[in-house]
């Protein structure tokens, strides 16, 4: 039975493969039937060459994909096989750049000097003096 499948090249931790057609009991490096193609996914941007009409003949003659290799022809048929990423801000950085907004927001603000704490001053009452009110001194005789 053909399989269609990765084999490794490259070095350790930056791996590069072949898209190949090989017996299904073989070793993945071995020698191979066929070369269809070749990924990538250490570069940046990933490279992923696949010659569609080449793995299309093989589909038809009864090689059976790997789960990778279908989903990488999926790639290849799409006009864009590996869109850009929107660039996300890390939540380290979102923290640092609310830090410095904060800081501006203080430094900018008017500097408000504390008003001493003073008891309100109210006016003493005093009654009312009216005649009656007024009682004399009773005079005593020494």
């Amino acid at each position: 039975m053909l399989k269609i499948k990765l084999a490794r090249f490259g070095k350790k931790g930056q791996p590069h493969y072949r898209i190949v057609v090989n017996e299904a009991k073989s070793k993945r490096d071995g020698e191979y039937v066929a070369k269809l193609g070749e990924y990538a996914p250490t570069f940046s941007p990933k490279i992923l060459n696949l010659d569609l009409t080449a793995y299309a003949e093989w589909l038809t003659k009864g090689a059976q994909p790997t789960e990778t290799v279908a989903n990488l022809a999926k790639r290849a048929a799409s006009k864009n096989p590996f869109p850009a990423k929107k660039a996300r801000v890390s939540k380290k950085a979102q923290a640092k750049k609310l830090e410095k907004i904060s800081e501006k927001a203080v430094e900018q603000a008017p500097k408000v000097t504390p008003v001493e704490a003073q008891p309100e001053i109210q006016p003493e009452t005093q009654p009312e003096v009216t005649e009656e009110t007024v009682q004399p001194e009773s005079e005593t005789k020494e």
